[in-house]
């Protein structure tokens, strides 16, 4: 396969790709996503729409010159990023020429995570654990340093609702690419010691890594720490089944002192699936869920709109209508009705940590908020994912497809947790030193939390 060599400051080299897109193919694409967030997407109020159209006209002359099918892909997610919004993406196709790598370099195998807004090695293929330390950093690529290459060639791709997943993901992407991109990066060990690596994108056959990776996760964790206090990991809400594994687990669970339900890695899936689960860790007959709102438009409001002043809404709410219709911004409010809870199975109301972190999202920022009033509830570990809602799926020329969120959810209060996340009780940061043995830190501060309360 021939290589076309490009200059080192850029983040790949580029092999022989896929080009079938045809010029209008890609403004077909660019003009379909343009046109759907302006019709659809429910935060379309705090982006820069002077930006967005700015920017989107000048993609109508770039985008049709991008050399292949994934450069072209990649300009659309950059494009995307700029609403910043997690429940709002561009997908690439399926196949190879679309799927990049992220660990595996031959020879090396390492994963970066953002650790005290570093760059950190957190785990290595098991041969190469002395010359390459967990707790190493990442201080340059390609000849710039990290948070200068990130700014350049990895977070302006990324579409996250908040900062602070937008640095984790940044920081886990950070050598993404194909399989043949090569990247230069300057490695500073815990000791201080700086070496250069030299790496090509290429399948590492050491499945090994240090340290190793805990037992595969199941959709439900279930085991015993002291004094009776049960850890039950809820892993995911994308599948129903998890309903009746939690159920399976309940003549156990009655025998708990305390529990620990661990929501770090739930990325969401359906809200009535973790609704169904937290009827029983209450005795409430009334549960309290989100606010939800999405745009609106009559076209002849619209039109109307276009003669109406803000003066003229004013004991009017036909001009109001017109008025904020003609700017996108009349919204419908759902009805809100809590979720009751004639559930007849017996309940565990014992004391309770609900682990959270940056990777919980979307219905698992519903299942906290439902949980929001819970007094024998205590949130410990880091912001949630600060994202959820109904996304528009819609194809995209090529194989590929896009998102666009259309519902706003609030807490019950109009409190925003989107953009934001779903704030801990007791805020847990994992550091460097956790990494390097290999602790959890915040698995540890519950455990201990709810010892002190039972030994009250």
């Amino acid at each position: 396969m021939k290589r076309i060599l490009l200059l080192i400051l850029l983040p790949f080299t580029v092999f022989a790709q896929s080009n079938k897109l045809t010029k209008a193919d890609k403004i077909y694409g660019l003009s379909k996503f343009w046109q759907e967030v302006n019709y659809n997407f429910v935060y379309l109020d705090k982006i820069d729409r002077v930006k967005w159209d700015s920017t989107y006209k000048a993609m109508i002359i770039s985008i049709p010159e991008t050399k292949t099918d994934y450069e072209y892909y990649r300009e659309m997610q950059r494009f995307c990023a700029l609403l910043k919004d997690g429940h709002t993406n561009v997908y690439m196709p399926n196949g190879k020429d679309f799927d990049p790598m992220n660990t595996m370099f031959g020879d090396y195998r390492f994963f970066i995570e953002n650790v005290e807004n570093k760059a950190i090695i957190t785990r290595v293929n098991l041969s190469k654990k002395e010359e390459i330390p967990v707790g190493s950093e990442i201080i340059e690529v390609n000849g710039s340093p990290t948070a200068k290459y990130i700014a350049e060639y990895v977070s302006p791709y990324i579409s996250s609702s908040t900062d602070y997943v937008l640095q984790d993901w940044s920081i886990s992407k950070l050598l993404q690419g194909l399989e043949g991109s090569q990247f230069e990066i300057k490695i500073k060990k815990p000791k201080g010691q700086i070496i250069v690596l030299k790496l090509t994108h290429k399948r590492t056959e050491e499945k090994e890594v240090f340290p190793a990776f805990p037992s595969e996760s199941s959709l439900l964790d279930f085991k015993w720490y002291p004094n009776k206090i049960a850890y039950v990991a809820l892993n995911s809400f994308g599948d129903e089944k998890i309903d009746s594994l939690f159920t399976a687990k309940l003549p156990e669970l009655y025998k708990a002192k305390a529990i620990v339900i661990d929501l770090r890695s739930n990325g969401g899936g359906s809200t009535s699936v973790g609704s169904d689960i937290l009827k029983y860790l209450t005795n409430d007959s009334l549960l309290y869920g989100s606010r939800y709102t999405t745009r609106q438009l009559s076209s002849a409001f619209k039109a109307w709109g276009r003669y109406t002043n803000e003066k003229d809404t004013a004991n009017s709410e036909w001009n109001k209508k017109a008025f904020l219709t003609f700017n996108d911004k009349y919204y419908y409010n759902f009805d809100y009705n809590p979720l009751k809870n004639t559930l007849p199975a017996k309940r565990i109301v014992v004391p309770t940590v609900l682990l959270i972190g940056h990777n919980t999202a979307s219905a698992a920022e519903d299942f906290l908020i439902y949980a929001d009033n819970q007094k024998h509830m205590t949130k410990i570990g880091r912001n949630s994912f600060g994202s959820t809602g109904q996304p528009y799926l819609f194809d995209l020329p090529g194989g590929g497809s896009a998102r666009i969120c259309t519902k706003k959810d609030t807490y019950p209060d109009g409190r925003e947790f989107v953009g934001y996340g779903v704030k801990p009780d007791i805020e847990v940061i994992p550091t460097i030193k956790d990494f390097k043995s290999n602790t959890d830190a915040a698995l540890n501060t519950s455990i201990d939390f709810l010892n002190k309360k039972l030994n009250k």
